[in-house]
């Protein structure tokens, strides 16, 4: 399968292992995309199990874990709320149509061999608009908890829901460090993510909190059961018009799968010393997605925190993508019953933590620094341990990086990048600046975009 990996059975078994600690995170974090997208823990779960599978079997970047992910599902929920109140017929038609073109543009990007400019996105863009995401879902999760902006508020009273959201996000950043401590090594085997999860469901049963659960909407106990979801969920309607109301949704999120996939293919790239091949990475995407479209399911991309878990427990196969997928598909139909058990709020916190991940924070803090270098000498103690980076951050770049956030929350993720890029491009041509944010990027670009669980 990889001709630069000894396949003994030692490290294919190590592999297998690395798949299924790694499908624990990738199973708990499809519910709650899911859950964020609209459609359900079950399509999200489903979706993660079928991405990571074929994008692991066929992608340019050899080690890595695809699935939903925060931003794609973000926009995913602005398709389906849409579909829900501006189409007449099936709703759900229109959405699988959306996803399918999604998955088809992303095949056409790989013809077309487009892959490589993904280089020019400038640093500062691809900051604002990864922050604009994690406000999206910080405002999709209160408004969740307080039934505002249109959503339906979680059953139960919104004090019981935050309190139980609130415990979830708190033990998801306590626990990793204390797992650690406690059991070294072996703390991979159960992510602060999942055993946060199980810690605050059952309190929540021992306590009979009366908060609303998950229900899983899909049951397959067999392939005519898969057939007929496909042809369940397959668009009827082709016409002209239908295609022209999905056509913009599709390409926003062709253009969002390709900017979180590429740029996490840097950060795997830069960590695992190889070099991802960009087009065939793209058509693997596209390939997965059109498998989501058809079973109903939610489209992802290649998703960091899963890929760099998986480099950290020392993957070097393609089986340990490969077998993700395939345990996250049996995880999902063996433990159906105890998913239900899990209240919904649980997976607000978990979204919570999601949006603190996606944050941006470097250049903020950078910023900050700058604004209080001359204040008292507990100030400049918070900020000295990154007195190593020889950097600063400009006014116009942070407005630039605040913009593109406030457009990807105000606007769309399209006028985002593509308006800010150009206005990137041509303040630099007028005023012959140099980027400085771009070294600070290309070597902090782990910690600056992702914080691993």
């Amino acid at each position: 399968m990889d001709s630069s990996a000894s396949m003994s059975p030692e490290n294919i078994i190590r592999n297998c292992i690395v798949g299924f600690t790694v499908s624990f995170v990738a199973l708990s974090l499809g519910a709650a995309f899911g859950i964020l997208s609209g459609r359900g823990a079950f399509a999200g779960m489903f979706s993660a199990g079928i991405i990571a599978f074929f994008t692991a079997l066929l992608g340019g970047t050899r080690i890595q874990c695809s699935g939903p992910t925060a931003p794609m599902s973000a926009v995913s929920a602005l398709v389906i709320a849409f579909a829900i109140s501006h189409t007449s017929g099936n709703a759900d038609h229109f959405i699988n149509l959306v996803f399918l073109l999604n998955g088809v543009l992303l095949l056409v990007m790989a013809l077309l061999r487009l892959g490589r400019f993904i280089a020019y996105v400038p640093n500062v863009v691809v900051s604002g608009f990864m922050s604009g995401i994690a406000l999206l879902i910080w405002q999709d999760q209160v408004n969740m908890l307080m039934g505002w902006g249109n959503k339906t508020a979680l059953q139960g009273g919104y004090l019981v829901n935050t309190l139980v959201a609130l415990t979830t996000l708190v033990l998801i950043f306590v626990l990793a460090p204390l797992m650690r401590k406690l059991v070294g090594h072996r703390a991979r085997f159960l992510p602060s993510t999942l055993l946060s999860i199980l810690i605050v469901s059952a309190g929540c049963a021992l306590f009979r909190l009366p908060v609303e659960h998950v229900q899983l909407s899909g049951n397959l106990q067999s392939v005519s059961d898969f057939t007929c979801l496909v042809m369940e969920q397959w668009p009827r309607d082709w016409s002209l018009a239908t295609l022209s109301k999905a056509f913009p949704f599709a390409l926003q999120l062709a253009v969002l799968c390709y900017l979180d996939t590429l740029l996490t293919s840097l950060v795997v790239d830069k960590m695992s010393g190889e070099t991802t091949r960009q087009n065939r990475e793209l058509m693997a995407q596209g390939v997965a997605n059109s498998l989501c479209a058809l079973i109903g399911g939610i489209p992802g991309a290649q998703a960091t925190i899963r890929s760099v878990l998986m480099l950290k427990e020392h993957a070097s196969l393609r089986l340990a993508g490969i077998m993700t997928g395939i345990f996250v598909l049996i995880e999902m139909l063996l433990f159906q019953e105890w998913i239900n058990a899990i209240p919904k709020a649980v997976f607000v916190g978990v979204l919570l933590k999601v949006g603190y991940d996606v944050f941006d924070f470097m250049p903020l803090r950078l910023y900050l620094k700058q604004l209080v270098s001359k204040c008292s000498r507990q100030w400049r103690d918070f900020f000295s341990r990154h007195d190593d980076l020889e950097i600063f951050v400009t006014n116009r770049e942070a407005l630039m990086v605040g913009g593109t956030a406030l457009a990807t929350v105000w606007f769309d993720l399209n006028m985002a990048v593509g308006g800010f890029t150009l206005l990137f491009y041509l303040h630099n041509k007028a005023l012959n600046q140099k980027n400085p944010m771009r070294d600070l990027v290309a070597e902090k670009e782990t910690e600056a975009f992702y914080k691993e669980q």
